[in-house]
């Protein structure tokens, strides 16, 4: 099973009409063909399951995609101290991966934002790209 590199934006919502491309995520997960995780996948390969949060005017934030079981995963980040400060992500095992579908995470201040998939990509790609 190949990682993959999810790119997350912020979708529209009464603050951003338009959504915002400044806002989101990145993320690299083992994924199925269908897009779903895996989480056999995610088990053995869980120290390569990293995140980065971008928000414009915030620091970027660096961590790991999380499983505590059943359907809870979340994004825990390097400078957080407690899993309570972890970043919830609503039915995160059911979303199909794609470009143009949405999750929703609830955030760092507790609000439940929704996200846009606008990239799906192999991770070890996204890698080569970015180190030339």
């Amino acid at each position: 099973m190949a990682l993959r590199r999810v790119r997350l934006e912020l979708a529209r919502n009464a603050e951003f009409p338009e959504g915002s491309s400044a806002r989101g995520y990145e993320f690299v997960a083992p994924l199925t063909a269908d897009g779903h995780l895996d989480l056999e996948d995610w088990k053995r390969l869980r120290d390569s399951c990293t995140v980065h949060r971008f928000w414009a005017s915030e620091d970027d934030e660096y961590g790991q995609l999380v499983h505590h079981g059943g359907e809870r995963w979340a994004f825990r980040y390097e400078s957080m101290a407690a899993d309570d400060d972890e970043e919830a992500i609503f039915r995160f095992d059911h979303h199909g991966f794609v470009a143009g579908e949405y999750v929703s995470i609830t955030e760092h201040d507790g609000v439940q934002r929704t996200f846009r998939v606008v990239s799906v990509s192999p991770a070890a790609a996204m890698a080569e790209s970015a180190g030339s």
